[in-house]
């Protein structure tokens, strides 16, 4: 390899594996991360139906215990909590769509 032109060639052979093994990598990155994608979608949409859920409870609750209100439970608490953040997670959804 002591011949300039022949290093040259090796060296531009080597430099298009490179960019082809760059190619793939970036390829199977964009895949991986659009799988990312898609599972973190659905733990959205599993996440949002739960707190829909917990809303509908807090508000049926609501109703059934007013004479309880002396004392606050803990679970009431927390109910009202996840009703409050289901509401502001489909504000920021919603906003978010429609950028």
């Amino acid at each position: 390899m002591k011949d300039p032109s022949s290093r040259k060639q090796y060296l531009i052979a080597e430099n298009e594996l490179s960019r082809a093994q760059l190619v793939e990598d970036f390829a199977s990155l964009r895949s991986e991360v659009h799988a990312l994608t898609q599972r973190a979608n659905s733990y959205r949409a599993a996440a949002s139906s739960a707190a829909l859920l917990v809303t509908g409870l807090t508000a049926f609750q609501k109703g059934r215990h007013k004479e309880s209100e002396s004392k606050s439970s803990w679970l009431k608490t927390l109910l009202k909590g996840a009703g409050l953040a289901s509401t502001m997670w489909l504000a920021y959804q919603s906003t978010a769509r429609e950028r």
